[in-house]
């Protein structure tokens, strides 16, 4: 690494710490119906929204009727995506005259976008119009990331109140992230990245003359409104094909340092956000300090992989598959950032990181994405391996665990289980299905266990919510698109009802003050046990798949073994 690249990853670390506590500040104020900046400007906006959809803001609900607001939501969201892309031939805004899109790509697609995954089984600027793309997957960038906020703000309550069975109003909790977070977010950050040559209009596609004087067709849309969301809401999904690695979604060093800065942003401001509205700032900043160091220690792992000689590779770096424009370092800072934090978006192939590298950005979305993670769901995802360890450490004092004045008794450590055990059985049990089948193994670009890390890539990405994928593998096919639909559906429901269950159950708790014997959670002594708590069990269930794919794979290639 040259001394302007470490400059650069200490500037990115240091201004996603320094922006943290500021921003988590407004979310505070803003998520939690109190006065801020925005308020005087579009609380008449938040207003209206609840007249359209009749809703008190007041009106709280218990679990159930929260849970079930939130899946009727979605499930409204999942049809519309869905039946505009079958439809996508006679809607408007289709200049390149493009046809309806198969149904179970269809399916795939509507599925992905509607549980912030993004998943991409097809070539945007190919498949889908431009209706498609705003309508639909913009819009749905939009609210499955606030549809994660949301969840997030209700475990929150649960937390802090007592004796009581209301953890918020969804609808409330939708319009604010939208209204006062992401829509306002989104604009500066597309305003800027138009500044910096991201295109956005609706242009048809434009014919030009290459060099060689031969013709090209590039195709044009409104990029950098989609281009903002996808990075702020941590949903990832691109316009193009090759994602953020286009020109036209990514053309400049600038312009890419701020879509990395953008995708852990709103992450790790929550973790303060969180600190806020708990009562305890020092247990927010614990989160934040067990998310970094866990950042930073993929990243160090990553780039030694990368930088590592091979001399089967004549000792040279890796620069196959990765933009000339951004180099080794912000190829890895970005797989790094974008896997840890629930993003699929990329601006290199995966496929041709170096084995380490990708069992880092691989292992990064098995272990539930919780170094900082998506919007809302990393954190509340940290909070079911909070229940874990709180529970293990109360086994080992032999005391009743508790967590912020609340005892975690049989049920909360049930269903933090089955949060964790879900999005853990899509990975190995669809995997090993898609390892022994034709039509799985028909996919895969690669042999041995190169392929195989392709296979477990693609269903770990799905059941994430990542979206990412290793690019080596030909997943537009009925076999992919249904199983890995599945996989995402089982990732963030499966997730999202036990955490709400467990919320449900907490704010029903009475507060009990802490005392001499009080395992106290916002400590280093907790934050090293927490980490080791997410590495154990991350460990002690992928180690296996993972020892047959990148592990294998980078010994063979130290031994000068290829396929």
């Amino acid at each position: 690494m040259t001394l302007p690249e470490i400059i650069q990853v200490v500037l990115f670390l240091g201004l996603l710490t320094g922006l943290t506590p500021i921003l988590g500040n407004y979310l505070y104020l803003a998520l939690d119906g109190r006065n801020h900046i925005l308020k005087p400007v579009l609380g008449s906006t938040e207003r209206l929204m609840y007249r359209i959809i009749k809703v008190n803001p007041d009106d709280e609900m218990n679990w159930r009727g929260y849970a079930s607001a939130l899946l009727l939501f979605n499930l409204a969201g999942l049809i519309f995506v869905f039946t505009i892309q079958v439809f996508q031939g006679s809607l408007p805004l289709n200049p390149a005259g493009l046809p309806d899109v198969s149904w179970h790509s269809a399916l795939n697609t509507a599925v992905s976008f509607v549980t912030n995954t993004n998943w991409q089984g097809y070539a945007g600027e190919t498949t889908l119009s431009y209706f498609v793309q705003m309508v639909g997957l913009t819009v749905q960038n939009f609210v499955s990331a606030a549809t994660g906020i949301a969840v997030l703000l209700a475990v929150i309550r649960s937390i802090s109140r007592n004796n009581t069975d209301k953890i918020g109003n969804f609808w409330a909790d939708i319009v604010r992230s939208v209204i006062y977070v992401l829509l306002p977010l989104s604009i500066f950050l597309a305003i800027a990245l138009a500044g910096q040559g991201v295109i956005q209009n609706f242009k048809s596609y434009e014919a030009v003359h290459t060099l060689e004087g031969g013709q090209q067709i590039l195709p044009m849309g409104p990029v950098a409104s989609q281009v903002a969301i996808k990075q702020i809401g941590t949903n990832g999904g691109g316009y193009f094909n090759s994602n953020s690695s286009h020109p036209f979604e990514n053309p400049t060093p600038f312009s890419n340092f701020l879509e990395m800065l953008f995708i852990l942003l709103i992450p790790a401001a929550l973790t303060i956000t969180y600190g806020k509205m708990t009562g305890s700032v020092r247990q927010g900043w614990a989160l934040f300090s067990v998310m970094m160091i866990m950042l930073i220690s993929g990243l160090l792992i990553a780039l030694y992989g990368e930088y590592s000689g091979n001399p089967l590779y004549g000792n040279m770096r890796l620069m196959e598959g990765k933009e000339t424009r951004f180099g080794i370092v912000n190829s890895v800072l970005w797989a790094v950032s974008t896997t840890a934090a629930s993003n699929g978006s990329v601006n290199s192939l995966h496929d041709c990181l170096s084995p380490l590298a990708g069992m880092v950005a691989m292992l990064n979305i098995m272990l539930g994405e919780v170094v900082f993670g998506g919007v809302g769901a990393g954190l509340y995802g940290m909070i079911v391996f909070i229940i874990l360890t709180v529970f293990i450490a109360g086994l080992m004092v032999g005391r009743t665990p508790e967590f912020s004045g609340k005892k975690i008794e049989a049920f909360e450590v049930q269903m933090a289980i089955i949060a964790i055990l879900a999005p853990a059985a899509v990975i190995l049990v669809f995997s090993a299905l898609a390892s022994v089948s034709i039509e799985g193994l028909s996919g895969i670009n690669n042999a041995g266990p190169h392929g195989l890390s392709e296979i477990l890539y693609a269903f770990s990405s799905a059941a994430g919510n990542n979206g990412s994928a290793f690019a080596g593998l030909n997943s537009n096919t009925t076999f992919y698109n249904l199983t890995l639909a599945a996989g995402m559906l089982i990732g963030r429901f499966g997730v999202i009802i036990p955490v709400l269950a467990i919320a449900g159950n907490l704010a029903g708790k009475k507060y009990t003050p802490p005392s001499t014997g009080t395992f106290h959670t916002d400590n280093w002594l907790f934050i090293i046990l927490l980490i080791a708590v997410i590495l154990i069990v991350g460990g002690l269930t992928f180690f296996p798949a993972l020892s047959l794919g990148p592990v294998l794979d980078h010994l063979l290639l130290q031994g000068g073994i290829t396929f």
